[in-house]
């Protein structure tokens, strides 16, 4: 890629023509506001808060989705541009509940935190407020409109990277909402349920229904992990308090899927607690189940296999594998198969 050479804040910077100033800033460690922009995402420059000044430009330029030029002077901090960030900060909070106190994103909301660092507590502007129902009907997440700034994140990763478009602008002027087509419930959309808008809203306009009002954001220990629903390998992060997974969410820093869940990676972990989940092996002897260790346990499963070995071939054996399970775990069930027993009947869960 062609490289240019532009000024940010009196630093001279390299970056590759076709990047975005925002980008530019970020690679060299100055920090833009931002509510709206989301690494891998196509920006919408809807929110304004990433505003910079930009020598020969007489207005300020969403920092997000302005490319790079050669020579460019940029400045991110004068107070011309700090007063353009509070301002578009003042009119968000003009139509937005004050109610982090109960508010499940309170503690990762970038409204809230932007709102600190800016000194606004309350907004100037009076005025018409919305008073939308909290929408629900999903099994999975609510939609609280009354909290929603129009970032359009839900909708970009929705078109862009799950390719379902279930959501989209909806309306004009002061009645614009994000919903489904006619207002429909996510039932009766494309919505396959991943989540993937819930974990890039920067408010709290989306929340999962799972651990709501069960522990503070701060209180939460994130605990990374695999996802145990298929070989894929994606990284999640167990939202813990209590020794009790709470919520599952993700982190686009860690792991394959950057960030990206589907529906059970995010939302089928209630397993972990199920009272019906088993958790030591189990000997049936005499028509009923007993615990046992996993050396007893191993022990029983190896006489098991020489006896039908012995007794009717290695061919009167088969093994099923899980997509569950790693590429090197199904590799050494396989291996088991057909060196320590000596079959190849060995089939996947997946195959058909």
């Amino acid at each position: 890629m062609k490289e240019v050479i532009l000024k940010i804040d009196g630093r001279e910077v390299r970056a590759e023509e076709g990047m975005t100033i925002f980008q530019a800033a970020k690679k060299v460690g100055i920090e833009i506001p931002h509510l709206c922009y989301r690494e891998g995402l196509a920006p919408t420059a809807a929110c304004r808060l990433c505003v910079v000044e930009v020598d020969g430009s007489r207005t300020l330029v969403a920092s997000c989705a302005y490319p790079v030029a050669n020579k460019m002077v940029v400045r991110t901090d004068t107070q011309r541009v700090q007063e353009a960030r509070k301002l578009a900060i003042d009119f968000l909070l003009s139509d937005h509940p004050y109610d982090c106190m109960t508010c499940e994103k309170s503690g990762s909301c970038r409204l809230e935190k932007y709102a600190y660092e800016f000194g606004i507590r309350k907004s100037r502007f009076e005025g018409e407020r919305h008073d939308y129902p909290i929408r629900g009907r999903n099994p999975f997440f609510e939609r609280d409109y009354n909290k929603c700034i129009l970032c359009g994140r839900c909708v970009t990763v929705c078109h862009e990277v799950q390719y379902c478009e279930a959501v989209d602008y909806s309306e004009r002027g002061f009645a614009t909402k994000i919903a489904a087509f006619f207002d429909r419930s996510m039932q009766e959309t494309p919505c396959v349920f991943c989540g993937n808008c819930v974990s890039v809203c920067p408010v709290g306009a989306l929340s999962e229904k799972a651990g709501r009002f069960k522990g503070r954001e701060w209180e939460l220990q994130k605990v990374p992990t695999i996802c145990s629903y298929c070989g894929v390998g994606c990284t999640l992060v167990l939202n813990v308090k209590d020794g009790k997974v709470l919520k599952v969410t993700s982190d686009k820093e860690l792991g394959i899927n950057r960030g990206w869940t589907c529906v059970k990676g995010r939302f089928g972990f209630d397993y972990i607690h199920s009272p019906d989940r088993l958790t030591e092996p189990l000997i049936k002897r005499d028509g009923t189940f007993r615990q046992a260790s996993w050396e007893e346990a191993l022990d029983a499963v190896a006489e098991g296999l020489k006896n039908i070995k012995s007794k009717y071939g290695a061919d009167a054996i088969g093994f099923l594998v899980s997509a569950k399970c790693t590429n090197e775990e199904n590799y050494l069930l396989q291996k088991v198969a057909r060196a320590a027993i000596g079959t190849n009947n060995v089939d996947h869960c997946a195959r058909l």
